[in-house]
């Protein structure tokens, strides 16, 4: 530790040689603080040496200290340039520009900026994206004679590349004569991210030399214009790849959806960053391949990386699809352990993580841990007690909210429409909308009209929902129009349901689940010649059903089922409980709803045992055997749940006294005691 004689003899005069070589020598943060408070009680402080030594030691990127950095800067009498370029590079390089911009603009009332200050600031003006600042900052360095610097001009031209003014930065960029390897990268780029790859390339043939990043400005660029091959191509052609050129290839491959590719270059690579930990986990969760993502997560701790906020919120989306409780859990316990505060975008990604994973008491818990909420925090937990049937809790805290000063924004209306959705809540789903409208002064979005046209269909108004979506000042798209649809087919409006099914065919005629939902609800009403030609369609363009899927999560392994399976290692174990299952059924005076059965089966025997085999009572079965009493049984579908299904799960929780919670395609269900918190509405 360093030690210091105070020379109280010395407070009035200059600093002793011995302070002075102690300032100049020392580097690490704890002898730069004990420095610093030193001068502050030996009252050498404002000696111009030692205020200027610990302001360009606290700025230094060893100690990269800001909040020391400003406390020295705002002490210091006499300011002057040097100080002030000190201190807003410091703002720029901590990603605090808007600061950095603030203070420029207090230092042009002092002194004029030079050829340090102007760079830095136009830094900090791309970084945020302002181009009109960057202008008015461009006509101040023509105006005291810096226009022709030569790193005003590179900043310049990475400013006008960044912001997409990529005429203004090839102005500046053909108006230099002596143009150095950073200026063209910066040009390069700049057409890169424009779109204007063609360009990009025909610049990068003249380049008079290329570096490491002329190379990769032009890999990223193409695999950003999905033409990942061409990229590939460029990319084995670099004389020398390094860390980030590896990182835009692993992206663009992630971009295109190959993460066989991606996966393939990975283990390629020498080193590993957590830039391409991330990329790799936010490429699988983009693509839906949760699990390689989970996996690839634990992989980076194993090996002994450090998650970034990023990294954790890649993770948790992954985890919420794939409904794995545990993991999450995991997760949660890890974060605490490592300090991340959950005040942001990570506390709105845990909430919703315990909502997806059927655990709603424990995102009110995270929610409630939450000192500063924001609008995020708020809309995680709204929606996730929508889609858990707690509409009216949900509703309670968006008045809560309001309450606080806080003002709801489009999307939060979104999560209240659905949990006015979810509960059926049509007249509160009506004054909501309009609330929107007329109190809070938003305009509806596309989404907001899905919602309450959805609102208005599972509810039977459609009539209503047809007559809204005709008068809709926007165009509808597939979701909207298969909302009418689903909402045909469980009310058995078949004509209205042929009107949506030609609306979806005409918008989006690729949408499969417009023919599956056209094919049931003929089957449902009896009309077998229909759907045999909405299958024979179905079949000549290349559509094919997805089966029905349920999963369970067990001891941090998750068992999927299909329709009828006999894959699984305790299949026989399975079956013998689900004969069980049925003679209990039986016993309580359950009848199967046959009608649930949408295929051209003559017996009523046949489609009694082709209900039984569904997915979820697979699922059921095999939760019933492993997962211990008391702890609920926790089950994902990638379908929405049938009639039949829902009535027997009903019965199953009385019988087996087991809470169980199934997450389908629409909702989640918790069943207890015989009943169903949806409210058999969903």
């Amino acid at each position: 530790m360093l030690k210091l004689t105070p020379f109280h003899s010395l407070q009035q005069y200059l600093p002793h040689n011995l302070h002075l070589s102690l300032f100049q020598t020392c580097s690490a943060p704890q002898e730069v603080e004990q420095l610093h408070a030193f001068s502050l009680k030996t009252a050498i402080f404002n000696h111009p040496f030692v205020s200027s030594r610990l302001l360009a030691l606290y700025s230094d990127p060893k100690i990269n200290d800001l909040g020391y950095a400003r406390s020295v800067f705002d002490r210091i009498q006499r300011r002057s340039l040097i100080h002030w370029n000190t201190i807003i590079k410091c703002y720029v390089e901590n990603q605090f520009s808007h600061d950095g911009i603030v203070l420029f603009h207090e230092l042009v009332h002092e002194y004029l900026p030079d050829n340090f200050t102007l760079p830095c600031v136009i830094k900090g003006c791309a970084r945020l994206g302002v181009v009109q600042e960057g202008k008015q900052i461009h006509g101040l360095a023509l105006k005291i004679g810096f226009g022709s610097d030569v790193f005003v001009q590179g900043s310049l031209v990475n400013l006008y590349s960044k912001c997409g003014e990529i005429d203004c930065a090839r102005k500046v960029f053909d108006g230099k004569i002596d143009k150095d390897v950073v200026l063209w990268n910066s040009l390069i780029d700049g057409y890169a991210r424009c779109g204007e790859i063609d360009i990009a390339l025909q610049l990068f043939e003249e380049m008079p030399e290329r570096d490491a990043f002329s190379w990769t400005v032009l890999v990223d660029g193409l695999s950003k214009c999905g033409k990942v091959e061409s990229a590939r191509k460029l990319f084995d052609q670099m004389p020398c790849r390094n860390l980030v050129s590896w990182n835009a290839m692993i992206n663009g491959y992630m971009k295109s959806g190959d993460f066989d590719s991606a996966l393939e270059l990975f283990y390629q690579m020498p080193i590993w960053d957590l830039v391409t930990w991330n990329l790799m986990i936010a490429g699988y969760e983009l693509n839906g391949q949760f699990m390689d993502a989970v996996k690839m997560f634990f992989m980076m701790l194993k090996l002994g990386s450090r998650p970034s906020h990023a990294t954790l919120v890649s993770v948790l989306s992954a985890v919420s699809g794939l409904a794995v409780l545990g993991k999450g859990r995991w997760i949660h316990s890890y974060m605490e352990k490592n300090g991340f505060e959950l005040d942001g975008i990570l506390g709105t990604s845990l909430i919703e993580m315990y909502a997806k994973c059927g655990c709603i008491e424990s995102a009110l818990t995270v929610f409630r841990a939450i000192q500063k909420k924001k609008v995020g925090h708020w809309t995680a937990i709204i929606v996730g007690l929508g889609i858990h049937g707690m509409a009216n809790h949900a509703l309670a805290l968006f008045l809560e909210m309001c309450k606080t000063g806080l003002k709801p924004n489009a999307i939060i209306f979104i999560g209240v429409l659905n949990a006015c959705n979810h509960a059926g809540l049509v007249d509160d789903g009506r004054r909501y909308f309009d609330m929107m409208m007329n109190e809070y002064k938003i305009e509806p979005t596309l989404e907001h009209y899905g919602c309450l046209v959805d609102i208005l269909c599972r509810a039977g108004h459609l009539e209503e929902a047809k007559n809204t979506i005709e008068n809709m000042p926007v165009s509808p798209n597939k979701v909207i129009w298969m909302s009418l649809l689903g909402g045909s087919r469980n009310h058995g409006k078949i004509d209205i349901g042929e009107y949506a099914a030609q609306r979806v065919i005409e918008v989006a005629p690729e949408t499969i689940g417009c023919y599956i939902l056209l094919s049931n609800m003929y089957a449902a009403s009896g009309m077998w010649e229909k759907v045999s030609r909405v299958r024979e369609m179905m079949y000549k363009r290349g559509f094919r059903k997805d089966p029905g899927c349920s999963s369970v999560e067990h001891k941090g392994t998750l068992h999927e089922f299909i329709v009828g399976d006999i894959s699984h290692p305790q299949t026989k174990e399975i079956y013998a409980k689900m004969s069980e299952m049925k003679e209990k059924l039986k016993c309580v005076g359950h009848v199967p709803d046959t009608t649930q059965v949408l295929l051209c089966i003559e017996g009523e025997k046949e489609k009694e045992a082709e209900l039984e085999n569904h997915s979820e009572r697979l699922a059921i079965a095999f939760g019933l055997i492993n997962v211990k009493p008391g702890i609920p049984i926790r089950i994902m579908k990638n379908l929405r749940v049938c009639n039949d299904c829902h009535s027997v799960t009903k019965l199953l929780s009385k019988i087996y006294s087991r809470e169980i919670i199934v997450r389908d395609n629409c909702r989640f269900h918790h069943f207890k005691n015989g009943s169903c918190s949806c409210m058999d509405y969903w």
